[in-house]
């Protein structure tokens, strides 16, 4: 196994952190051009894929299930969520985006060139390695090449 503190996978940390500084500088204005915080946008980002109970939704963003009722009241009085009982099983709460959320996260993703630029720069060959290291990183299961985004 590597080192951690060889120069060559410091060098690769450092890159990481940069990329993912320049993502959220990026997020966080494409938020605000919506007049969402980047919480929010986060948060209706999941919703527009489909209603998630709020339980997940903090867990996927890592923080307290109080501070997801919070950015999901603020993004309900806006009419860009909703919440809903979950059919399953009814104690569980969904949040879900209604059409003009889901509207709202379109734009949102369309506006963010920061990633899709520099990418744009690498063949479909390279993002596929890319995306697949990445993966690996996070120990995510590779996805099917049909169902993989970009292709």
């Amino acid at each position: 196994m590597t080192s951690r503190t060889d120069p060559l996978t410091l060098e690769v940390v450092e890159l990481i952190g940069t990329i993912v500084a320049r993502y959220h500088e990026e997020y966080e204005e494409a938020a605000a051009k919506h007049a969402l915080t980047g919480a929010q946008a986060r948060v209706l980002g999941l919703l527009s894929r489909g209603p998630t109970p709020m339980r997940r939704i903090a867990q996927q963003l890592k923080c307290e299930p109080s501070n997801v009722t919070g950015i999901v009241d603020r993004l309900e009085s806006r009419g860009l969520a909703e919440r809903r009982l979950d059919p399953a099983d009814r104690r569980v709460k969904l949040a879900a985006a209604t059409e003009t959320g889901r509207e709202t996260a379109e734009r949102l993703r369309g506006s963010l060139d920061f990633a899709r630029e520099p990418l744009a720069g690498l063949s479909a060959d390279e993002r596929t390695v890319l995306r697949d290291l990445l993966q690996r990183m996070l120990g995510v299961t590779p996805q099917p090449e049909s169902s993989a985004p970009g292709h």
